[in-house]
Parts: structure tokens; C-alpha cells; sequence
């Protein structure tokens, strides 16, 4: 590991114990809002929501966000029983057809707040607790070169009875960090480059494009390195982190949609010039045969909200 990216992991990387809600409260001088990207998630969106309402909002957090991407079950009902305003993913830039994927709803939630700090959760934590917003907040409350806070835990594998310590990362050991270290080696400290818990300056976020699918917190970090330099992002450890796993083939269509956006920022010239690549084929043996579905892949990227048509789109 370089002599930078070792000084880096040393100024920049926190625990959640050294940020306390009675600290951050006096240096608190911008509107925060806690955002959830939401997809069928009735089962532990409320609690998650109740303990940021019951405990934060009103005094750190001044919105609580349930950005609701077409749930089929109770998460809208639920969320906003517990205390959350709830957005539909269609009630943001209705003129504006709504794509599937998750950095499409950050993307629209960005835009249906107006707080100048936003912190993102992930709504199907099952070990929440506020320290994951006081820690991520803290960095970017009282440091003004912080733009961007990444959230660091251990991601234990949980299947049935046997639980493996380390194994809930797996797109990242296999598809992230290896592109990190081969294309952008500065963010090699970055322990956990997917984690979908963070914070960030508005300021920032209105800069970036956001790829629709997977690809958005791959995509955040490097665009933010190559803007603002490694020392704008700092990364905060939050413990061990429980949370709904998805099987194989999920994962090998989020890492396709990581590759894609890497491919993007490497060689534009190389991505748009490809006329194949928009969808994945996974087998399953039928019979005697091997049967082929093909799945889409989201290779769509919205622009920064400072520079969006909004006018044209409401």
C-alpha cells in the first residue's frame, strides 16, 4: 500500500464512538436529511424509520426521507406510519419517465429535499441503530473539507444456522476493489466501496451523475476522488452490519452493472462504441439442456442535478 493512501487511512478513517450526538448538535450549522431508497422492504423499514423519528428527528435530522421505488407490499404504509415522509419515485419529476434501479431513486430523492446535508441508510438493515447517522454525519459536521463519508462495517454471511464473519462482501472483493486498485490505486483504503450507507454535501451530490442501477456508489466515489481528491472522503467504522443478502445471480448482474460503469469512466469512447453489453445471460439446466435467460442491464446515468432540464420535466 502507497505512503498516501496509508496516511489517508490513518487521518481519514473514524469509528461511530468518536462521534456523539451531544457533540454534533453545537457544530450543527446545515439542515440534514436522512434518505432511504425503498423497493419491498415493509419488513424492516419501520423500525429503522422509528429509531431515527424517535431519537434524531427534530434535532440532527430535520427531514426523514422513504424515497418508495413501486413497492408491491406495506413499505409506503409502514414508513410513514413510523414517522417518515414518503415519496413515491414517480411524485419526483413526474414529466420524466421512471427508470428501475436504485441510483435512480437517490437521484430523485436527492431532488425531493432541499437539506444541505444528506445522509443515505439502506432500508433492509436488520442492525440499525443512530450511530450509523451521528457517525456519518460527523466527519462532514465538523470538517469542511469532508464532502463525501463512507460507511465501514464488517458484513457477516448469514445462511441459516452458519454464519461466515466476513462473507457478505462479495461484489466488492471480486468486482470493486479489484477495479479500484488496478484503475484508481488512491481509493485503495476505501474498505467498504459499495456500502450503501453514507454521507455527503449537497453541493457534491448535485454535481454527480448517478448511474440508475448498481453502479451509483461505485460511480459516487471515483467521480469524487477525481474531483475533489482523495482527501474529501473520509470513512467511518459502524461495526457489523446485518442486512437481507442476495443470491449469485443477483450479485453477478450488480457486478455487471459495476463493470459497466467503470468501463464508462475508463474509456468513454470504448462504452458508447460498444453495440452489445446491454443484457446478461444466466443458464439453468432443463432436462437434458441448458436454458438461457437474458436479463437487461440499466446502462442509463442521469445528470447532475445542476445541470438537469427540471423545468422541462415537472
Amino acid at each position: 500500500m502507497s505512503e498516501h493512501v496509508e496516511t489517508w487511512l490513518h487521518n481519514r478513517t473514524s469509528t461511530a464512538d468518536d462521534w456523539r450526538v451531544e457533540d454534533l448538535l453545537p457544530v450543527k450549522q446545515q439542515s440534514v436529511a436522512v434518505i432511504l431508497p425503498a423497493l419491498n422492504e415493509a419488513e424492516t423499514v419501520g423500525q429503522i424509520v422509528k429509531t431515527i423519528h424517535d431519537e434524531l428527528y427534530g434535532s440532527l435530522v430535520d427531514d426523514l426521507v422513504v424515497l418508495d421505488s413501486g413497492s408491491t407490499d406495506a413499505t409506503a404504509e409502514v414508513a410513514a406510519a413510523n414517522g417518515a415522509r414518503v415519496v413515491p419515485l414517480d411524485g419526483v419529476f413526474p414529466g420524466l419517465p421512471p427508470l428501475r434501479g436504485k441510483g435512480e431513486a437517490m437521484w430523485r430523492a436527492l431532488a425531493a429535499t432541499d437539506a444541505d446535508l444528506i445522509v443515505f441508510i439502506d432500508a433492509d438493515l436488520r442492525s440499525f441503530d443512530t450511530h450509523y447517522v451521528t457517525g456519518l454525519l460527523g466527519p462532514v459536521l465538523t470538517d469542511s473539507s469532508v464532502h463525501l463519508v463512507k460507511a465501514v462495517y464488517e458484513r457477516p454471511l448469514v445462511e441459516g444456522e452458519s454464519t461466515v464473519p466476513a462473507g457478505g462482501g462479495r461484489v466488492t472483493e471480486l468486482v470493486a476493489r479489484p477495479l479500484l486498485n488496478l484503475y484508481w490505486p488512491q481509493l485503495a483504503g476505501v474498505i467498504q466501496p459499495l456500502a450503501g450507507e453514507y454521507a455527503a454535501r449537497r453541493s457534491l451530490l448535485e454535481q454527480l451523475r448517478f448511474p440508475v442501477g448498481y453502479g451509483v456508489e461505485f460511480a459516487m466515489l471515483v467521480d469524487t476522488a477525481e474531483m475533489l481528491g482523495i482527501d474529501a472522503i473520509a470513512q467511518v467504522d459502524l461495526g457489523v452490519r446485518l442486512h437481507r443478502h442476495h443470491d449469485e445471480r443477483k450479485l453477478g448482474r450488480m457486478a455487471a452493472q459495476i463493470l459497466q460503469t467503470a468501463l464508462r469512466r475508463l474509456d468513454p469512447h470504448l462504452h458508447s462504441s460498444r453495440s452489445v453489453g446491454q443484457a446478461m445471460a444466466q443458464f439453468d439446466r432443463v432436462g437434458h439442456d441448458f436454458v438461457g435467460t437474458w436479463h437487461a442491464l440499466a446502462d442509463v446515468e442521469r445528470p447532475p442535478l445542476v445541470t438537469a432540464p427540471v423545468d422541462e420535466w415537472t
